[in-house]
């Protein structure tokens, strides 16, 4: 019984974490800074809503149907979510989006490849469909980051000025909380702390090839994963939950 309430949990703050990115990538529809962009927006922002859906729908099924997709989507307030807290920042212009995308990119690559070998079934397939769409995010962000980087003095300071704004909310990606520690020893979840080295490796690599610096660890916040957000996720919600609210139990 209290594995079932760990993995609960666990389920529920991996659903947290696409729908968050899922809804802020969506807000770039109709303001991408070109036709294409806008549409690999939308895509991207598609494909981590779809993984909420997956995590979300194993979130209602250990709850045996007491709560469903849009019951967790929807009726929950913001402590109630346990998102990283990097998911939830605003949109900011497209350098900040592509150095999000980055570092959420190498994580999630890292996060699903340890999760295929998850002792859950149900974890492990949703990580083997989630890391075919992790792979091209990755292409992506790792291409746009260069560009922008190595491109024009302007292109290069935004991109920076994004980094040494985001560099804070990394750490608390590699710090499992009590939940996670007693499923990674019942072998179902990922001990992200394992992660860490690899992941500041390879993103250290791509800020070297788009001429970008390091920023010094001089700061970092946490809390998300306890339900301490920032004054974002509430606006975020607004948005999100505003029609489902105003009719509930509607279908269309």
């Amino acid at each position: 019984m209290e594995q079932q309430k760990d993995l609960l949990r666990y389920v529920m703050s991996l659903g947290d974490d696409a729908l968050t990115l899922g809804h802020r990538v969506s807000e770039w529809a109709s303001n991408g800074p070109f036709l294409e962009e806008d549409i690999a927006l939308g895509n991207v922002a598609l494909d981590y809503i779809g993984r909420a859906r997956m995590l979300y729908g194993y979130a209602s099924e250990l709850t045996n149907g007491e709560k469903s997709e849009d019951d967790f989507a929807f009726l929950r307030g913001e402590r109630d979510y346990i998102n990283h807290l990097i998911n939830e920042l605003p949109r900011g212009d497209f350098a900040f989006t592509m150095a999000r995308q980055l570092i959420v990119d190498i994580y999630s690559q890292l996060f699903m490849t340890q999760l295929l070998e998850s002792n859950d079934s149900l974890l492990s397939a949703i990580a083997h469909k989630s890391i075919k769409e992790t792979r091209y995010h990755l292409m992506r962000s790792k291409d746009w980051v260069v560009k922008l980087g190595d491109g024009t003095e302007e292109s290069h300071q935004r991109m920076q000025t994004a980094f040494n704004d985001l560099w804070g909310y990394i750490p608390e990606l590699f710090e499992p909380d009590d939940t996670e520690q007693r499923l990674i020893a019942a072998g179902v979840a990922v001990d992200t702390s394992a992660l860490k080295a690899s992941f500041y490796d390879q993103l250290s690599r791509v800020l070297k090839d788009a001429t970008l610096s390091v920023p010094a660890d001089e700061w970092a916040v946490r809390g998300g994963r306890k339900g301490y957000h920032t004054e974002h996720l509430g606006h975020l919600l607004g948005v999100m939950q505003s029609v489902h609210r105003a009719y509930p139990g509607c279908e269309w």
